[in-house]
């Protein structure tokens, strides 16, 4: 084992000289390093260039933007921290198509998890609304629901086809009921 003076230097200067790349080109500062100074990892390897640019990850785009559409989260367009409207009672289920075949001979290889569940089924409570008070919006990952009592900007669990779901109001029970179909990228895996 060596001992950390002099030949630690000789050492360093030596893995240097292999890992540049450039060897005419040697750092002024491991030229001018005394037995007793100290170096770090930035005195291996090839010198930096002065003139290089900061690379495209961190540069600031030209515009006068903060950042960038795909940094904001889906729905958070819809939050208004002023809006006093009360957010109503909701519910999340999640849904699995289950036969026969699946319950008793397990042929489809379904288990009770929440990964072999199709549909996501969101109740919602809303006292003294009319169904043609609610406007609803779905979005991939959103679901924004707004009545002139209430207001709901739920970030869903799950990704869901946001073109592919229905919504029925019950006005017996004074509930909203929206079935959501899930986007699951493994199902050519998963239900086969």
């Amino acid at each position: 084992m060596e001992c950390l003076g002099v030949s630690s230097v000789q050492s360093l200067q030596a893995l240097s000289a292999l890992l540049s790349n450039q060897q005419e080109e040697e750092d002024d500062d491991c030229k001018s390093v005394t037995p007793g100074a100290h170096m770090g990892p930035g005195h291996i390897g090839p010198p930096p260039k002065r003139n290089t640019e900061a690379s495209s990850a961190y540069t600031k785009r030209s515009s006068k933007d903060i950042w960038s559409e795909e940094e904001v989260a889906e729905g958070s367009q819809y939050d208004d921290l002023t809006d006093p409207r009360p957010q109503p009672e909701y519910e999340i289920i999640l849904k699995q198509n289950v036969g026969t075949e699946d319950l008793f001979l397990g042929l489809n290889r379904k288990d009770p998890s929440s990964m072999c569940c199709e549909a996501m089924l969101v109740k919602i409570k809303l006292p003294d609304t009319k169904a043609t008070d609610v406007f609803l919006d779905v979005k991939e990952n959103f679901l924004d629901l707004r009545t002139t009592k209430y207001k709901l900007g739920l970030h869903l669990p799950h990704p869901i086809h946001s073109q592919e779901g229905k919504a029925q109001f019950f006005s017996e029970r004074q509930e909203l009921e929206v079935t959501l179909l899930m986007k699951r990228p493994m199902d050519f895996i998963n239900m086969q």
